[in-house]
């Protein structure tokens, strides 16, 4: 029995002494790799909170230049996605990636996923016109290819609508660009045209002048212009 046991030791200790002179002759790499990997996380940690605020400080400079929300909120995203990228390139870089071979995959991968997500990226683009041309801003009520509500927010990719029933509508960008726009609070003043039927052997004279006495005695009702009734 101790002849066995020895036999079976001898190759466990031979193990462990090969494993603990690798770990020797190698001290010096894991402790780089160690330090290296640290480093990217603490260059990550670091920027993400630089990102953060430098987004927050351009947020708060377009908003005392009293610029509409929703382009506060766009430009904002667009600034937190880029610098981003800049932090996870650096991280990269102190890890020993060469950063430019990771310019260049990153370039090869956005063309790549730019013509598989095609209309992704025409939902962004779509996004930088409204932001541009501001067919509408937040909080306006708007209908947009057959869906109405007040806009929430226009961000990177969709506008976010809020129905009259309390609904959320996600609209990619692409499709408002691509669809008539009604923006029914452009303008301080609109017409409210009603539809009401009478009977055939009604006074039509009497019911104008009674609508329109009706209508004037509203308070809602501007002044100017005036009501139009017509038959």
């Amino acid at each position: 029995m101790a002849e066995s046991s020895t036999a079976i030791e001898t190759p466990l200790v031979d193990g462990l002494s090969n494993a603990e002179q690798w770990l020797t002759d190698n001290s010096d790499l894991f402790i780089q790799y160690g330090v290296n990997i640290i480093s990217a996380l603490i260059i990550l940690f670091i920027g993400n909170l630089i990102v953060k605020a430098v987004a927050n400080s351009v947020s708060k400079v377009l908003q005392k230049k009293k610029m509409d929300r929703a382009v506060v909120e766009f430009i904002h995203g667009l600034v937190r996605y880029l610098l981003f990228v800049i932090v996870l390139i650096a991280a990269l870089g102190r890890l020993g990636v060469q950063t430019a071979s990771v310019v260049a995959v990153i370039g090869a991968a956005g063309l790549a996923v730019g013509l598989a997500l095609q209309g992704s990226l025409s939902n962004f683009a779509a996004g930088v016109l409204i932001v541009a041309f501001r067919p509408f801003k937040s909080g306006d009520y708007v209908e947009i290819g057959g869906v109405a509500g007040s806009v929430d927010s226009i961000q990177i990719f969709q506008t976010v609508l809020t129905t009259p029933d309390n609904k959320m509508v996600v609209v990619p960008n692409g499709s408002v660009i691509g669809s008539p726009i009604t923006n029914y609070s452009r303008h301080a003043t609109r017409r409210i045209d009603l539809m009401i039927g009478v009977s055939y052997g009604a006074d039509l004279q009497k019911t104008k002048e009674l609508l329109t006495k009706i209508c004037e005695s509203d308070e809602r009702v501007l002044k100017d212009p005036g009501v139009q009734v017509g038959v």
